[in-house]
């Protein structure tokens, strides 16, 4: 069948559909019901049916091939590299098991992991599902108090960490920023275990807590561990996501469906076979990392290629010699990643034998038409843009060249992949807007297979965020869209208070309240703002108490510094400015979307329910008097 007919029976026949996908993934014991919709809008898939993620990704393929490289890490950091074969990553996933059962995790424990892009992240990873432990992986750039809200929620029974990452040749310590996240959480771990990577001679153990994993390994590098096999409903990780309040919203994967989806979506979206590599420029911490560095390619018996680097280091061909070295087909990286190289000679694109690369895979924000251009001229690839979020778990809108290539068309990621019914519709009416006219992207129930099954510990969080907002339990993706004449969808930016920094999501509630901890700041509110490299970039504005006197650049200056230390670098405010009145409707809300409008240099729309109809003059002069603190000065 082609896409047209895959798809609709995907939608029509979902039961019919994905009998026939679960049979890329083995069972231990075969799905009872596939589909259960007895509770809307939760959904359950493949009821009844055992399996186990890590067995999917390594056990299974040890008979055909133990000794093709599963994962290859490369560091231009450490300037190490690490081949590693399905035999070598299943004997290190189960000293790693081993270890983690000896500190007492059992099925249903947490474990958060706090890595680098490295190996161990990824054998800590298939460890915890390998006993039925459920990881939660918190990106390594995040700070400590980001770091202790996310133990708090997940309460894991140990810690997994690094000594340090490095950037851009600059060693990152994380240990000192585990032990603060520890004094600081009401939930702290009673191990946590250290991948010293000999980066950080600082490094202090705490004693009776903390332990080092290489004796560990030693110890248990020649146990077998045997797979739990879990119910196709039972979590597999939870992966936390900014939401419209300060608190994280913790995505809940299941198991079954997951593992099913991304199989299908190895070899028709990415059109990859067993034995071919796959380059994921993300980081392990990420939704993209978890499926498609780590468990969509091995559970496709791929080779993935695990990068920790920057694009540019040690020069900008990093990325397209790895795809030489390694004969990788398909890659998949970010809009923005491809725009620091665009900053760079194109020749770079050329210096390399691509012959094997077949596609260029971007996501995590809308794809611009300069940089697909650059893209697709200077390599003679097919790029292919495609949509998803943390909560989807693989693509939810993308063309498929493993099945049936619909044309590209620049500035759309194509169309709904399987399972996927969307509508686009009217924000206030619920009606579906005609081709051509935008409207928020919705998903009619049930979820496929692969999205989020709940939110961890909190179901009325779940229906609340994402099936309140229309009539039918619509599940809102909270994205603007419009749909051409063809069916083509384009993304058009975030519908709530949720901004796209480089692919990370960022919720501007949680901007807002490290702001607001400094004692001198009375207001604050925080937009994104447009920004050449990284698509959007936070921008603060703020009001001082009247006793706060002095400098008011000293006072932005330390609003930037408090952002970084409570969420981390990746948060890091574009532009800050120092305000006399912020504006408010009548009733008190602040018109965030009215501060955004201005600052980018459009209409701020209706200002009849202004309470202080100069207040938005004079956010107007504090810009183009200029940002007092930030690094997007143009702004």
């Amino acid at each position: 069948m082609g896409y047209e007919e895959s798809w609709k029976q995907s939608v029509d026949e979902p039961e019919v559909f994905w009998a026939e996908q679960a049979r890329l993934i083995d069972w231990k014991e075969p799905p009872r019901q596939i589909l259960d919709v007895s509770r809307p809008p939760f959904r359950r898939w493949f009821v009844g049916g055992t399996t186990n993620l890590c067995h999917n990704a390594l056990d299974r393929h040890l008979a055909e091939r133990a000794d093709q490289l599963a994962i290859v890490a490369v560091s231009t950091e450490t300037d190490i590299t690490r081949e590693i074969t399905y035999r070598e990553l299943h004997r290190e996933v189960n000293a790693f098991a081993a270890t983690l059962v000896a500190l007492g995790v059992g099925k249903g424990d947490r474990v958060v992991i706090y890595m680098p892009n490295i190996a161990e992240a990824v054998f800590a990873m298939l460890a915890c599902v390998r006993i039925g432990a459920i990881h939660s992986v918190v990106f390594g750039g995040f700070a400590a108090h980001n770091l202790a809200m996310r133990i708090d929620d997940a309460e894991p029974a140990v810690l997994v960490c690094a000594d340090a990452g490095m950037r851009g040749g600059k060693v990152i310590p994380y240990k000192p920023l585990v032990d603060a996240a520890l004094a600081e959480a009401n939930a702290p771990p009673a191990h946590v275990l250290v991948v010293d990577r000999g980066l950080d001679e600082s490094m202090h153990l705490v004693e009776g807590r903390d332990a080092l994993y290489a004796p560990l390994r030693e110890k248990h590098l020649h146990a077998d561990v045997p797979v739990t096999w879990l119910e196709s409903n039972e979590p597999s990780y939870l992966l936390y996501t900014s939401g419209t309040t300060g608190k994280p919203k913790g995505v809940q994967r299941d198991t079954g469906g997951y593992a099913v989806a991304l199989a299908l979506s190895m070899t028709t979206i990415f059109d990859l076979a067993p034995g071919q590599a796959m380059l994921c420029t993300s980081d392990v911490g990420w939704a993209v990392g978890h499926s498609y560095n780590v468990y969509g390619p091995l559970i496709g018996g791929c080779t993935a290629i695990l990068y920790e680097g920057l694009p540019t280091r040690p020069d900008p061909g990093i990325w397209w010699r790895l795809c030489e070295t390694y004969k990788v087909r398909t890659m998949f990286s970010s809009p923005t990643g491809i725009r620091i190289l665009k900053k760079q000679d194109e020749e770079w694109l050329r210096k390399y034998d691509l012959s094997a690369l077949r596609w260029i895979f971007l996501a995590g924000e809308p794809l611009d038409q300069p940089t697909y251009d650059w893209l697709s001229r200077g390599t003679g690839k097919t790029v292919i843009d495609n949509y998803w979020q943390t909560e989807t778990g693989w693509p939810a809108l993308s063309l498929m060249p493993g099945l049936d290539l619909k044309p590209v068309r620049p500035g759309s990621p194509g169309f709904p992949t399987f399972g996927y019914r969307m509508r686009v519709i009217d924000d206030v009416t619920g009606e579906d807007k005609p081709a051509g006219e935008k409207g928020v992207l919705v998903i009619e129930p049930p979820l496929p297979p692969g999205c989020l099954s709940t939110i961890w510990r909190d179901d009325e969080r779940y229906v609340r965020s994402y099936f309140g907002h229309f009539k039918g339990s619509l599940y809102s993706s909270l994205d603007w869209a419009v749909r051409d004449a063809d069916g083509y969808t384009f993304i058009l930016g975030r519908t709530d208070d949720v901004i796209n920094v480089a692919g990370h999501r960022l919720g501007t509630r949680e901007i807002e309240e490290s702001v607001a901890t400094l004692g001198e700041v009375a207001e604050v509110a925080v937009v994104g703002v447009a920004d050449e490299l990284k698509g959007q970039v936070p921008a603060v504005f703020a009001t001082l108490k009247q006793e706060a006197g002095g400098d008011a650049t000293a006072v932005a200056q330390a609003m930037e510094r408090r952002v970084v230390e409570l969420l981390g670098g990746v948060a890091r405010p574009g532009c800050i400015y120092v305000v006399s009145a912020l504006p408010k409707t009548r009733s008190g809300k602040l018109l965030r979307r009215s501060l955004q409008a201005v600052l980018e240099g459009r209409d701020p729309g209706d200002l009849s329910t202004l309470d202080d109809p100069g207040a938005l003059e004079g956010i107007r002069r504090a810009i183009a008097a200029g940002p007092l603190c930030g690094h997007r000065r143009e702004a």
